[in-house]
């Protein structure tokens, strides 16, 4: 039998002398937990992380020294990214060896979606400008360093109030936690949305995405708050939601009464029980839909009672046409 395992993802963060150790430590966090959560659901991990540089030890912007770092790879596995962090100070120097080295080694990727791909956090964007990575790409970096990425690089199309933005191969963020908030997105993309809500649980931030990035998937709405009752319902209700699930089967899995759990998602996830249940399925029955299967097989996964029941859900969000027309333009609202 032929093995379908992913391929790992082999993650290079590439430091330099002042690396900002939030740029590259949230977001290598975010990767961990992720690889404990799917190991907690029985999948393989899917992060390998490396931490590579021109010399074996680098200062941090901290003033602590990182030791045992791995040399620049002459070649990259695939798939790989490749993570660049911002460095302290309002002006990024490359004109020092370690700096010249990155660029040198940056100047030979080749970046290809799904392949090898280019993370920024912060003004690691200005690096990957000085190594012409950033050309004809549009891109965001922290504010104050704007105007510096659009001079380094004029042919960039520098986008302002972005938390990030992504370009094909390359992924730019704006600074500090918004790479946190990235590399959760990436997350949702790799594993899936159900995994990177436990990341951001676990690290007790709230789901953010840029305005310039594909919408919401629908079993990532109504989850940017922080209360972990309503999380573990809606963690049980996007992993089965073809269970019979009703209210008060809700509340026993939040362990409060039907009334308060009500009160609860009212509050915290702007949405109802019911009317979020009905969301999760209606986006199953999608999901189905697009995969082939017909609308009494993509009702009944979903936990519909009837195709009658799938097709009024339907039209009840505002999809257009009717479940077997309206497929390839299914969205999230």
């Amino acid at each position: 039998m032929q093995d379908t395992t992913p391929s790992p993802i082999h993650v290079y963060f590439a430091l330099l002398p002042g690396s900002l150790v939030l740029d590259w430590a949230g977001p290598a966090e975010a990767l961990r937990i992720a690889n404990q959560t799917l190991v907690a659901l029985g999948q393989p991990e899917r992060f390998v992380q490396h931490f590579v540089s021109p010399t074996p030890e680098s200062m941090s912007s901290v003033g602590v020294a990182v030791t045992g770092l791995a040399p620049l790879p002459d070649t990259l596995p695939s798939p790989a990214w490749v993570v660049l962090v911002g460095l302290a100070g309002h002006h990024i120097d490359v004109s020092g060896a370690e700096a010249q080295a990155l660029l040198h080694w940056l100047r030979g990727l080749r970046p290809v979606a799904g392949q090898l791909e280019l993370v920024t956090v912060c003004a690691g964007a200005v690096l990957a400008a000085h190594a012409g990575l950033l050309t004809g790409r549009r891109a965001t970096t922290h504010h104050l360093h704007l105007d510096e990425l659009a001079l380094v690089d004029p042919r960039c199309d520098v986008a302002a109030n972005r938390v990030f933005v992504a370009d094909g191969p390359i992924y730019t963020s704006a600074g500090v936690t918004t790479g946190i908030d990235l590399l959760i997105h990436r997350i949702s993309d790799i594993c899936s949305p159900t995994v990177a809500v436990q990341v951001a649980q676990a690290m007790v931030i709230g789901l953010r995405r840029g305005p310039d990035d594909p919408q919401f998937s629908p079993f990532l709405h109504h989850r940017n708050h922080m209360h972990p009752a309503l999380h573990r319902v809606q963690d049980a209700v996007g992993q089965q939601p073809q269970a019979d699930w009703s209210v008060p089967q809700m509340a026993e899995v939040a362990h409060t009464s039907p009334r308060h759990l009500t009160r609860l998602f009212l509050e915290h996830a702007g949405i109802a029980p019911l009317q979020y249940l009905r969301r999760i399925r209606l986006a199953t029955a999608e999901a189905a839909l697009r995969s082939g299967q017909n609308v009494t097989q993509a009702a009944l996964m979903a936990g519909f009672s009837s195709d009658t029941q799938l097709r009024r859900a339907w039209h009840q969000f505002g999809r257009g046409g009717t479940p077997s027309q309206g497929t390839g333009r299914a969205r999230a609202h």
